[in-house]
């Protein structure tokens, strides 16, 4: 599934080739994604994009007129086209730009979005519930720790709910609460405020190194072969069951909360 890092370079992926540029036609090619594609996506026929921004996993084009929302779900990819590549089977949006380039959106399981919104974008129901990005100025320990204050739940489980803090998706927890040394298990509100502190340093830091590893995956943005590569893992924890930690050499174990494998060193993390 993409997760924010992905979104994040995908966006730095096509912005330069649509931001500036005019929408000649929206080709609708299946409106059948998570949510059905609304009639009222061709309004942005003929206006210019203005901006490219990303909210959490979601990718925000704007208008004068609104803004498109875009959402890769589990499976989706954009990719920036001529109009004379022939489609794939699960291409479900096509955007012609006035460079004579266009924009795809390729969405095999369809689990994916494309929203027209009128109006504040951040007022629509899909974001204005949304906890602040986990590289921006408000995440911080003190915000954490309040999140965190009183609750009995696995810490993993509150960094990965969206209305605390957005994009730590089950790989980026896993790896960043091993970066911290703080066992997935253990309840949110027992966890110290300088544990906190490390914690909120290892999310950025997981995150900000994916995004910079993302940046020699851009090409792949422009061409019609495949799915895009995204960038190779360093993981420390994920998907490791049984292979010795980087750090002490213990084996990496697996367990499963809130439905998702969750995978530590039982020594590093306490």
């Amino acid at each position: 599934m993409p997760e924010l890092p992905e979104v994040e370079t995908t966006l730095r992926g096509v912005s330069p080739h649509v931001i500036g540029k005019r929408v000649r036609e929206v080709i609708v090619r299946d409106k059948r994604l998570r949510w059905p594609v609304p009639d009222t996506i061709h309004e942005m026929e003929g206006c210019r994009i203005d901006s490219g921004i990303r909210r959490a996993k979601y990718m925000l084009f704007g208008t004068t007129k609104g803004t498109l929302l875009l959402h890769l779900g589990m499976s989706g990819n954009l990719r920036v086209l001529t109009p004379d590549v022939p489609f794939k089977k699960h291409d479900h949006l096509a955007i012609t730009l006035d460079s004579g380039k266009q924009l795809r959106l390729h969405d095999p399981r369809r689990f994916g979005a494309a929203l027209w919104i009128e109006g504040d974008p951040m007022q629509h129901a899909l974001l204005k519930d949304l906890g602040p990005e986990p590289l921006g100025d408000v995440f911080s320990a003190a915000h954490l720790h309040a999140a965190c204050k009183g609750k009995t739940a696995a810490i993993k489980l509150v960094i990965m709910d969206s209305h605390v803090v957005v994009g730590v998706g089950n790989i980026y927890a896993s790896e960043a609460l091993f970066m911290a040394g703080i066992d997935p298990r253990k309840p949110a509100g027992k966890v110290t405020r300088p544990r906190l502190e490390k914690l909120v340093k290892a999310i950025r830091d997981v995150l900000t190194a994916s995004i910079e590893m993302g940046g020699t995956t851009l090409r792949d943005f422009v061409n019609e072969s495949g799915e895009p590569g995204y960038f190779a893992q360093t993981l420390r924890v994920y998907d490791r069951e049984g292979d010795p930690c980087r750090v002490c050499g213990t084996k990496i174990k697996r367990i499963v909360l809130g439905q998702r494998s969750t995978f530590f060193c039982p020594k590093c993390q306490h």
